[in-house]
Order: structure tokens, then C-alpha cells, then sequence
């Protein structure tokens, strides 16, 4: 099963542009008028703030589990094709999942993947899932429940 949120990169672009071009337009504004200049700097850092909070949630999340190996991407939307600082992958066997969580946070949501390593050792891997639709979340879920399950079937046999 593949998924991915690539139709949200657009959305992500365009209010991106009206941000800047709105605080393009304030400073106009701001400089025109002199009596203003009191609240200038409280408008331009709530501007900034909501920039930073939209870089931080923006992303672009894949998930595979077509294979013998769960592969999850996440990088940004933002400049990737130039500067691919916040890319994260990792390619999983399914026998080495061990479990998973997705927490729901006021203004994000993260999914954690508890892994094992080649050598034994748990690790946990947490990607940002916050523009990521629902349902697709719901059957990111699915897959995962689905596999962990043989997992543990595996592991009773044994």
C-alpha cells in the first residue's frame, strides 16, 4: 500500500506566497503611515511566528509497505529539489516492526516507529503526519496493526 500527501504541496506553496506578500505589504503600509509604528513590530513577529509554525508542520510524507520492507520518507516541501535538509528515511523489514503510535498534538500530528536494529536494539523513528488526509492516516494505521499482528503470530509459533 502506497500513500502519500502530494496533492497538499500546492496549498502549502500558495500560502507560503500570500504570507510573504502580506508582510510585503504591511511594511508598505507601516512605512506610509508614521503613527503606526508602535504595534509594527508585534504584527511583523506574529507574521514570523506563523511562518516558522507552517515551515515546521509542512511536509512531505510517503509510506510503502508494498514489499518485503516498510519504507517511510518524510522531507520538507520547501526548497527539497535544491537543499535536502530535512529529509528522513528508513526501510524497515516487517519482521523488525515492533510497534507503532500516532500522537495527536494541538497543532501537529507525529507517527512513531518502534523498530529493531540489526543487532537488537528498539528504536524509535517519529515523522510529522500532520497534513497527511484521515483516511490515508487510517490505513497508514491499518497496514501497521496488520503487520505487527504476524509479527506476534510469528512469534508464538516459534
Amino acid at each position: 500500500m502506497r500513500i502519500d500527501n502530494r496533492k497538499v504541496k500546492n496549498t502549502v506553496v500558495s500560502i507560503y506566497f500570500i504570507l510573504i506578500v502580506f508582510g510585503i505589504l504591511l511594511a508598505t503600509v507601516f512605512k506610509s503611515f508614521e503613527f503606526l509604528t508602535e504595534s509594527t513590530f508585534f504584527v511583523f513577529f506574529g507574521l514570523f511566528v506563523a511562518l516558522v509554525l507552517l515551515h515546521s508542520i509542512a511536509g512531505y510524507f510517503e509510506y510503502d509497505s508494498d514489499g518485503a520492507k516498510i519504507i517511510v520518507l518524510y522531507k520538507g516541501l520547501i526548497l527539497t529539489e535544491y537543499v535536502n535538509y530535512r529529509e528522513k528515511k528508513i526501510e524497515i523489514s516487517r519482521k523488525d516492526l515492533v510497534g507503532f503510535k500516532i500522537n495527536n498534538y494541538i497543532l501537529c500530528k507525529s507517527l512513531v516507529i518502534l523498530h529493531r536494529t540489526y543487532n537488537d536494539i528498539k528504536v524509535k523513528e517519529r515523522f510529522n503526519v500532520t497534513l497527511v488526509n484521515s483516511k490515508k492516516l487510517t490505513y497508514v494505521k491499518q497496514s501497521l496493526s496488520k503487520t505487527i499482528k504476524q509479527n506476534r503470530k510469528l512469534i508464538e509459533k516459534a
